[in-house]
């Protein structure tokens, strides 16, 4: 009998071993975007229950900056012993591909991050002031056909999900609108409500409420369907641009290297709290809609997103700084 064989099967009894016994110590959940936005909303009650499974701390660390690249890069640099996890939105894997394109050095690569759980994907809502003068998306793209350039749009950042909704939509709706980014979605919001741009993508966690109260216009969602919180607002395809989807999704990663067996409890915890009733419900309500993927379907739902996005980068050019 050779060595390999004992050595890979002392590997494997060490690391189901250690599965068994996680998490002896706190928890770091690094959320790339400051307080107040979705990333952070879902990942702190996710967190808290976490801790009553656990008996053990889970420290949610807001590590901002560049649009959430700051946070992920953190995240992907961290040990891979499964005491650092990352809340990852639909933009992680733009930011490799766009400095790759600007001829940057990229600050991670989608192989430095291992992926456990998506948690929610949830349709954005595409929202104009409450006193601005259209009432359709038909009546903005016809605006801004007539007028390129002189409308704009709000996003939380270069290279988030916000960012990206709207590119998707300039490309496919065949307007010229000007991206005025902010230093996270709550700047971002602030300038709509405030009347400073036109338009913006937003969260419909976040804006429905808002939408309610009068304090905005919500003219379409960019979900495949009608969201369940705002059953009224039609579809950004509905509307006109045929084909149009784009959902911002949030999912649990460790970094590259973190053992599986460790991977897979966190993946089958975090479907057990995801898939419990009260959570459904309380999430429902913001218009989350709860996930559940094992390891290998989210990493399959990843590389068909990695590809949709990074195809839009290509095409357009669009610049993450």
């Amino acid at each position: 009998m050779t060595k390999f064989p004992l050595a890979f099967a002392l590997m494997v009894v060490t690391a189901t071993a250690l599965a068994q016994g996680y998490p002896t110590k706190p928890v770091t959940m690094i959320v790339p975007f400051p307080p107040g936005g979705v990333a952070d909303i879902v990942g702190r009650p996710l967190a808290a229950e976490m801790e009553k499974v656990w008996k053990q701390p889970v420290v949610v660390t807001n590590r901002t900056g560049a649009g959430g690249a700051v946070g992920m890069a953190a995240a992907a640099k961290a040990a891979p012993d499964g005491y650092t996890i990352l809340m990852a939105l639909s933009s992680v894997s733009i930011f490799p591909v766009s400095d790759r394109i600007q001829g940057r050095a990229p600050a991670y690569e989608m192989k430095d991050l291992a992926p456990i759980a998506l948690i929610t994907a949830d349709p954005t809502v595409l929202i104009v002031g409450a006193d601005s003068p259209w009432k359709t998306l038909q009546e903005f793209v016809a605006l801004a056909k007539a007028q390129p350039g002189k409308l704009n749009y709000a996003s939380s950042g270069q290279g988030t999900p916000y960012h990206m909704a709207g590119e998707l939509f300039k490309s496919m709706a065949g307007v010229d609108i000007v991206h005025v980014p902010h230093k996270g979605s709550d700047q971002a919001r602030t300038a709509i409500l405030g009347a400073q741009v036109h338009m913006m993508f937003d969260a419909i966690t976040t804006m429905a409420g808002h939408a309610r109260a009068g304090k905005v216009r919500a003219l379409a969602s960019s979900g495949g369907a009608r969201s369940a919180v705002t059953p009224e607002v039609p579809t950004v395809s509905e509307a006109g641009v045929k084909g149009y989807e784009a959902t911002i999704w949030l999912g649990l990663m460790a970094p590259a290297g973190t053992p599986r067996p460790v991977l897979d409890r966190l993946s089958a915890e975090v479907n057990k709290i995801v898939s419990a009733p009260e959570v459904k419900q309380a999430w429902a309500k913001q218009g989350a809609q709860p996930m559940g993927m094992t390891v290998e379907q989210f990493d399959k739902f990843l590389r068909a997103d990695i590809q949709k996005w990074s195809k839009l980068v290509k095409e357009t050019g669009m610049k993450v700084e």
